[in-house]
């Protein structure tokens, strides 16, 4: 048999959660389905893991937060995935204030809300703070229900929300200007601000709108912009979709490490037994757009032009929650949300341009959020008693840039542990490191993971979450449509290789998107052929 006669109709090269989706989605529309992963279990990001030996805590290692996988796609799917509301949206100090005072954003009570804001003397930007929500919340509403369907236009998109001064402030301007144009105080501003950076190195007045990007997507999903809490943490979400695709007929195989693709179909992988190939008639590539580009032979000339990570992530299992400097907030109440630290505005501007000279930023910009408040399942029965509360911190302004080597990653990754935790520790009564659980070999139950441990672990090239740079959820006016794939913004240089991960249109974070779409674009082209 010659090797490029098909052996499925589908292979896909990844087994995250979009891989899966795709899985789940094709093997139940009646294809053979082939899903390879270079690990020993599916998951990808999107895992639940023990890190601490001989303690019951799963921990969501690497993604930690649902936001953007729709509704659809979990009925579609039959998942049972239940997520948990966080009444609180955030609280932040103010950095170095002497009664430890802070702003905390309570969903369910706006008045609140607002004597918090008079609190940090910000009062008269507790209006246009709501404003300003009130107006992304139009976005969500226009543009939320077309993540399941091929990409609209510019044009189209544009039309949808009916606002061109709204769509001016969000899609063609700096989100800075917006941001700008509603609140004054800095503490304020840096609140909104932090959600134009979460895994994206860029400032608020960055030209090329990559912070605006980042921003659309956060404030979008569900229609409302909320980020909710896995029950059983994210395992559970890859946990049945692999579940769903497997009952549907799709072989998961693991330990399977892809080497090499070519255009004809063919991907030649590696397992115990040696060196195997498969042929799909499609191809779908769940990995970053460079690592493709690097399985297909076509690699990027140098290093420097992956697209690079830009953050740290640290995990921490705790004896209790840390006492706050402010005695009136309670720490349930803090971390019950977002906790942001040292994000102010121009500490967040401040930080990038300290990060963008190869530095650590000497106050390093953190986001805390505590998955065991919400969901207590993620510990077995001895913890959830004793009151042992899980944090994870991610840190912000932290390019793959400033790691630079595996041979210099121990010593950075040290160096970036002892930022977040003095970071963490310039709003608390207490030393965090005091509150740390030890674990069954006597050592302090905290994880750190660089950009480069994500590259390592996970395949992800200079530690890029999203894969590379986000894309809009919509093609220009002049783009390409003539192809499922180039409608479904999952087209590659070839006709049988389509993207079906976060590096896809519409990629990025836990949604399924890229694998829904990718699935999609294949259906429609088997229609279209007749099969």
């Amino acid at each position: 048999m010659s090797e490029t006669v098909p052996t499925h109709d589908i292979v896909i090269v990844g087994g995250g959660h979009n891989g899966l989706t795709a899985a789940a989605y094709l093997a139940r529309a009646g294809l053979s389905v082939l899903l390879l992963e270079r690990l020993d279990a599916t998951g990808g990001a999107a895992v639940s893991a023990r890190a601490f030996a001989g303690l019951d805590a799963r921990l969501s290692r690497y993604a930690y937060l649902v936001s953007l996988l729709p509704q659809r796609i979990k009925d579609d799917l039959g998942l049972d995935i239940r997520l948990a509301r966080r009444r609180y949206s955030s609280y932040t100090p103010l950095p170095g204030d002497a009664e430890g005072r802070g702003l905390l954003v309570n969903r369910e009570d706006a008045e609140a809300t607002r004597a918090s804001f008079a609190e940090i003397d910000a009062a008269a930007d507790a209006e246009g703070f709501a404003a300003l929500y009130e107006k992304t919340t139009r976005v969500a509403a226009a543009l939320w229900p077309t993540v399941t369907n091929p990409l609209p236009t510019r044009s189209e998109a544009r039309a949808a929300l009916g606002d061109d001064e709204l769509w001016e402030a969000i899609f063609e301007r700096p989100i800075g200007e917006f941001i700008e144009a509603h609140v004054d105080d800095d503490l304020v501003r840096g609140v909104v601000l932090t959600d134009a950076l979460i895994g994206t190195f860029a400032a608020a007045h960055q030209p090329d709108l990559q912070q605006n990007k980042c921003f659309f997507y956060h404030v979008i999903g569900g229609g409302t912009g909320d980020w909710d809490v896995p029950i059983g943490g994210m395992g559970e979400v890859t946990g049945q979709l692999a579940a769903v695709a497997g009952a549907a007929g799709a072989e998961l195989r693991t330990d399977a490490e892809v080497v090499g693709i070519r255009p004809d179909g063919t991907v030649t992988y590696r397992t115990d037994a040696g060196e195997r190939t498969a042929v799909g008639i499609r191809v779908l590539a769940n990995v970053a757009p460079a690592v493709l580009d690097e399985l297909l032979g076509t690699p990027a000339a140098e290093r420097a032009s992956f697209p690079q990570g830009a953050q740290v992530k640290v995990n921490l299992l705790l004896k209790r929650l840390p006492r706050l400097r402010d005695g009136s907030i309670a720490p349930e109440a803090a971390f019950g949300g977002t906790f942001h630290i040292n994000e102010e505005y121009s500490q967040l501007q401040t930080a990038y341009e300290r990060a963008a000279t190869g530095a650590i930023p000497t106050a390093l910009p953190c986001e805390i959020y505590c998955h065991s408040l919400a969901d207590r399942t993620i510990l077995g029965p001895e913890l959830a008693a004793s009151g042992a509360q899980t944090l994870t911190v991610f840190g912000l302004h932290v390019p793959d840039g400033i790691v630079v080597t595996a041979e210099n990653n121990d010593a950075q990754r040290e160096r970036l542990q002892a930022a977040v935790l003095a970071s963490l520790n310039s709003v608390l009564a207490e030393p965090v490191e005091d509150l740390l659980m030890t674990d069954s070999d006597g050592l302090p139950c905290i994880e750190t993971k660089t950009t480069q441990d994500l590259e390592h672990a996970l395949n992800l090239p200079g530690g890029n979450i999203f894969h590379g740079p986000l894309s809009w959820p919509f093609l220009e006016d002049d783009a390409p449509r003539d192809t499922p794939a180039q409608r479904w913004g999952v087209a590659t240089a070839h006709d049988r290789i389509l993207l079906c991960g976060s590096g896809a249109g519409r990629g990025g974070a836990v949604s399924g998107l890229g694998g829904h779409n990718a699935a999609m674009a294949v259906l429609e082209e088997l229609v279209a052929a007749g099969a």
